[in-house]
């Protein structure tokens, strides 16, 4: 039988049922629609056994090897299959190929939810994922607690950089923010106020609508997604790197080392963002009356101080360390739970945004519920 140029296979002898494999069975050699047009017919002959004859191959490369075995695969579902006429090296890689594609795994492709079982798939998610952010909290609760007794563990310069990263660099975009909500603020409630010719009062609702809710809330919001985000990308890719696993194999604490420096960084940073929030809203509305309602800065600073008493300021500032709990705890724990790849830390960066903000603003909802019960 003569070589062909390309892979074949011929059919000899049907009574014997035997099919000789022709050629140069390499990737480059094999054009595998005609290969598989054949065998489709050679599958649907008979069920009596079959012999491959590959004595006429005269190359044979890895592709070639997975093309005989999936024929040799697929023959002996409904029959006996014999492989004759491999040589020696041919024979060493198709063994190769059939060993390692005992050891392959179908791919498991995830199953799609649709209607109540979507809603129900999602509930278990939340459930779950839930129980884990309470036991990440508990856990670097307990981990802050035994710091506070061993001030030693304290991390000096990493709470340094992060109040340097998430308080010192954030002032211009803190400010300008602010002057521009106080701005906004005083010209909607100035043409409101001039209908009543109440114009005076401006300040009294500027300042509680700033110290007590505007500052605090969007001064959080901002820092959620400014700084919030980069805790949680910069532990993703730590968590990718598999920095975090070699912190624990040397016995150091993640939590210690990573999570409770940006808390306290955090914890510091905000209240002091919250007061220049304070400042430069309060100065933005000032900038609007004068030039709105002819309410001349001095008449504004000494009317202020009664129209506004201290306990605004003081509410206002106390609502940043929750909202810096909040924003630090949600950002780390979101970053501790990538894995796989650089689109995880994409995904859970957006999922911490999202859950900062979401929970800050649950937060101020309840402050604002408990203050006006205790008619604060």
């Amino acid at each position: 039988m003569s070589k062909l140029p390309v892979a074949a296979i011929v059919t000899s002898s049907l009574h014997e049922n035997q099919i000789d494999c022709v050629g140069p069975w390499t990737l480059n050699s094999m054009h595998k629609k005609t290969l598989d047009l054949s065998f489709t017919k050679l599958n649907q002959n008979t069920t009596s056994p079959i012999t491959l004859n590959a004595e006429a191959i005269t190359h044979m490369d890895s592709s070639g090897a997975w093309q005989l075995y999936q024929w040799k695969k697929q023959l002996a579902k409904n029959r006996t299959v014999k492989l004759i006429g491999l040589n020696k090296k041919q024979l060493v890689l198709f063994e190769m190929i059939e060993q390692a594609a005992h050891q392959l795994k179908p791919i498991a492709y995830p199953k799609s939810y649709m209607g109540l079982a979507l809603l129900g798939k999602k509930t278990i998610e939340a459930w779950q994922e839930l129980k884990s952010f309470l036991y990440f909290i508990g856990k670097t609760f307990i981990t802050a607690w035994q710091t506070v007794w061993h001030p030693k563990q304290l991390r000096g310069r990493a709470i340094l950089s992060v109040i340097e990263n998430t308080g010192l660099d954030a002032l211009g975009i803190i400010a300008l923010l602010s002057f521009m909500i106080g701005i906004v603020l005083t010209y909607q409630m100035a043409f409101q106020l001039k209908n009543f010719g109440a114009t005076l009062f401006i300040i009294d609702v500027l300042g509680l609508a700033i110290l007590r809710e505007f500052a605090p809330l969007l001064t959080a919001i901002m820092v959620a997604g400014r700084s919030g985000s980069a805790f949680t990308a910069q532990l993703g890719m730590m968590k990718i790197k598999e920095e975090i696993d070699a912190l624990n194999t040397l016995g150091v604490l993640p939590a210690q080392l990573l999570v409770l420096p940006r808390i306290w960084g955090l914890l510091l940073a905000l209240p002091l963002l919250t007061i220049w929030a304070d400042i430069f809203g309060l100065i933005g509305g000032m900038v609007m009356a004068q030039s709105m309602l002819n309410i001349g800065y001095m008449d504004f600073l000494q009317r202020f101080p009664k129209a506004v008493s201290l306990s605004s300021l003081v509410i206002g500032i106390c609502k940043a360390p929750v909202f810096a709990l909040i924003i630090a705890s949600t950002a780390c724990f979101q970053g501790l739970r990538v894995s796989g790849s650089a689109d995880s830390v994409g995904k859970q960066t957006t999922r911490s945004v999202v859950q900062c903000i979401f929970f800050i603003i649950v937060a101020d909802a309840l402050f604002s519920i408990l203050f006006s019960t205790l008619n604060i």
